[in-house]
C-alpha cells in the first residue's frame, strides 16, 4: 500500500466498482462539538437519501458538532422550535428544512438554522437543484450550518480526486468530498498516479504510464480534454500547482537522478530548480507562493525540506524520525502533514509550522497520500484497514476520523480539491 520513497513509480492498486456507494464511519471524539438538532427535512421521504441525513454525515465527520436527536414532529423552515425545550435537550443549535419538487422538474431545497442559546434565526437559504445535484444541495446546507456556527468555510460542498484499479483498468475519479457521486475522468491499462488539483479547481495534473514510461498530463474536468505537459527524457513526476495556477513543479530525471523543476502551465522548457546530487522529490508550494516544500534524502535518509520558489536556501524541515515523506501543507500555512516511519509502520503525522511541535494523527501502519481540506481543518489520506485500502478523512487531531469506504475494492492517491464556484 505504502508509496515508499525510492519504489515512487512502482505504486500497484487494487479495485472499486464504479458504481459503489461509500459509508461513513465515524469514530472517536473530538474535545468540543457543537450540539445541533438536524431535523428531518419534509418532503425527503420521496427521495433516494434523506437530505437530513447527508447534512448529518457531514456535520460529524468534521469534528466540530455532535447531533442530537430531533424532537418528536414535523419541521420546515418556516418552523419556529420550541427554544426552551431544546435547551433543556442539550442543543446549541436547530436547522429544519423542506424539499419539494417544482413544476420543470427540479428541486427546492430550503433551510433555516436557529441559535438555540441566544434564540435567535441565523437565517437560511434555499437552492433550486436537478435530481443529480440534490446530495450537493445538502453539502452546501451543510456548509451554510458549518460556516455560521464556526465561523470558518465549509468544505462539504468541495471533491476530491482519487485513483482506482479494476483488473488492469486504472481510473481517475472525482467525487463529492464524502467520497459519493463519484465520475470517472479518465481510464487507461496502465497506471495512473499523482493526481493534483489546479488552484481554480478545473484542471487536475496527474503522471499516466500509457507511454510505457511516467509522464505529465493536465486534464480539464468540465471538458474532458487533456493535454501533455511532460514527456521529457527518463521520468517525469509528483506534478503540483503553484498558487496562481501558472507554474507547476515536478520532478524530473532527465538530467539523471531525480530532480525538481519548475514548468509553465502551458508547457514549454522547464526550469531546474536547485543543483543537487541527490534525489529530491514530492515537491508542494506554500500557499504564498514564496516557498516549496519537498522531500529529499540528502542527508542520509528521506526528509521534508523547504526552499525558496527561486532555488534559494533550502533548509530542512522534519526532524523526528528517519523516514518522512509526502508533505502536505495547509491552506492558512500553519501545518505541514507528512508520512513518517515509525517502527516500520508508516503513519500520518501533522506539525505545527509557527513552533515545529509534532502529532501523531494516526496508529494505522500504512498511510499514504495526506491532503489537505481547503479550510485547513481536515485532512484525506489512504490507508489499510483490515487487509483493504481505503480513504480516510481525519480532523487535525486524529480525534474523529471517517471512512470513505465502497462496497468492495480498494482505492488510493486522494487529493482534496479547492473551493469552487
Amino acid at each position: 500500500m505504502i508509496k515508499r520513497y525510492f519504489c515512487y513509480f512502482l505504486s500497484c492498486f487494487v479495485c472499486l466498482p464504479a458504481l459503489a456507494q461509500f459509508r461513513i464511519e465515524v469514530s472517536g471524539v473530538g474535545l468540543t462539538q457543537v450540539p445541533v438538532v438536524i431535523a428531518p427535512f419534509k418532503g425527503q421521504e420521496a427521495l433516494p437519501q434523506k437530505i437530513s441525513d447527508i447534512i448529518k454525515a457531514d456535520l460529524e465527520r468534521s469534528g466540530q458538532f455532535r447531533v442530537i436527536t430531533p424532537p418528536a414532529g414535523a419541521f420546515d423552515e418556516s418552523s419556529r422550535p420550541e427554544l426552551s425545550f431544546l435547551r433543556q435537550a442539550g442543543a446549541d443549535a436547530f436547522a429544519s428544512g423542506s424539499v419539494a419538487r417544482l413544476a420543470d422538474g427540479r428541486f427546492d431545497v430550503r433551510f433555516r438554522l436557529w441559535d438555540v442559546v441566544k434564540g435567535q434565526d441565523l437565517g437560511g437559504r434555499s437552492f433550486a437543484v436537478n435530481a443529480t445535484d440534490l446530495r450537493l444541495a445538502a453539502h452546501r446546507v451543510a456548509d451554510d450550518i458549518y460556516e455560521k456556527l464556526t465561523g470558518d468555510k465549509g468544505v462539504f460542498s468541495t471533491r476530491i480526486a482519487y485513483v482506482t484499479k479494476v483488473g488492469q483498468r486504472y481510473q481517475l475519479w472525482v467525487a463529492d468530498a464524502d467520497g459519493e457521486s463519484a465520475q470517472s475522468a479518465l481510464a487507461s491499462p496502465e497506471p495512473i498516479i499523482s493526481p493534483a488539483w489546479s488552484p481554480d479547481g478545473n484542471q487536475l495534473a496527474y503522471v499516466s504510464f500509457e507511454s510505457r514510461k511516467p509522464v505529465v498530463y493536465v486534464h480539464n474536468v468540465s471538458t474532458g480534454k487533456r493535454r501533455l505537459i511532460a514527456n521529457f527524457k527518463g521520468s517525469n513526476s509528483a506534478p503540483t500547482w503553484s498558487p496562481d495556477g501558472t507554474t507547476l513543479a515536478l520532478t524530473l530525471s532527465r538530467d539523471g537522478g531525480s530532480q525538481l523543476f519548475l514548468l509553465s502551465a502551458a508547457g514549454g522548457e522547464p526550469r531546474r530548480l536547485m543543483q543537487s546530487p541527490s534525489i529530491d522529490t514530492e515537491p508542494v508550494f506554500s500557499p504564498d507562493g514564496k516557498h516549496i516544500y519537498f522531500v529529499s534524502d540528502r542527508g542520509g535518509s528521506p526528509q521534508v525540506y523547504r526552499v525558496a520558489a527561486t532555488g534559494q536556501g533550502a533548509e530542512r524541515v522534519t526532524f523526528t524520525g528517519n523516514y518522512n515523506i509526502s508533505p502536505a501543507i495547509s491552506q492558512d500555512g500553519r501545518w505541514l502533514a507528512y508520512i513518517s516511519r515509525v517502527g516500520g509502520a508508516f503513519m500520518l503525522h501533522v506539525m505545527s509550522l509557527a513552533d515545529g511541535a509534532v502529532t501523531a494523527i494516526t496508529d494505522s501502519a500504512a498511510d499514504e497520500s495526506p491532503s489537505f481540506s481547503p479550510n485547513g481543518k481536515m485532512l484525506v489520506y489512504a490507508t489499510q484497514q483490515q487487509g483493504r485500502e481505503a480513504l480516510m478523512t481525519s480532523t487535525l487531531d486524529g480525534k474523529v476520523k471517517a471512512r470513505l469506504s465502497g462496497q468492495q475494492g480498494d482505492i488510493r492517491e486522494p487529493h482534496w480539491g479547492p473551493f469552487f464556484n
